[in-house]
């Protein structure tokens, strides 16, 4: 769903031409509140990852008039005993603070909700990743609180939960 250059972000599917901007976004800068940079065996992982996902989610990369400025996405998750999407987001440098994660992220919901699949969307950002909340809270999402996630493997963080509800309940 490829928008006009001048109606704000839109999203594409992930393809494998994608792995470049996978790769940008590994810098040390952007992957602070992750647990720093994957190596390159890891990026080719996760762009394979992210290829296969099919039902399991969608990811897509951000556009901007024709740039390619980040990723986003939405994956199968277990939260508190709840089958629900999990989300997540990563803006390059230069298009940061101009509101495309949070154009992005609303996007997402709406693609998440067309599944008709899961209840929930949760996103988990680092509890003092303030622009990553940011995102959160002005695409629509309620924070549910504060808890202690593994990310990466071997690495313990505090996130916020926040969610938004993409269905009525069963």
């Amino acid at each position: 769903m490829e928008r006009s250059p001048l109606a704000g972000p839109g999203l594409v599917r992930w393809s494998e031409g994608d792995f470049g901007l996978l790769v940008a976004c590994n810098s040390a800068e952007m992957t602070a509140h992750l647990g720093g940079p994957e190596t390159q065996e890891q990026l080719v992982s996760r762009h394979r990852r992210y290829l296969a996902l099919e039902e399991r989610g969608q990811m897509f990369r951000i556009t901007l008039g024709g740039d390619s400025v980040g990723s986003i996405g939405f994956w199968e998750t277990s939260w508190q005993g709840e089958s629900a999407w999990e989300t997540g987001w990563s803006v390059l440098p230069g298009f940061q603070g101009r509101g495309i994660a949070a154009a992005a992220a609303r996007l997402v919901v709406g693609e998440a909700r067309a599944t008709g699949r899961h209840r929930r969307l949760h996103a988990f950002p680092s509890a003092d990743h303030a622009a990553s909340n940011g995102v959160c809270r002005k695409a629509g999402f309620t924070l549910g609180g504060e808890h202690d996630f593994e990310y990466p493997k071997g690495t313990w963080m505090r996130c916020n939960d926040w969610s938004v509800e993409l269905s009525a309940a069963d």
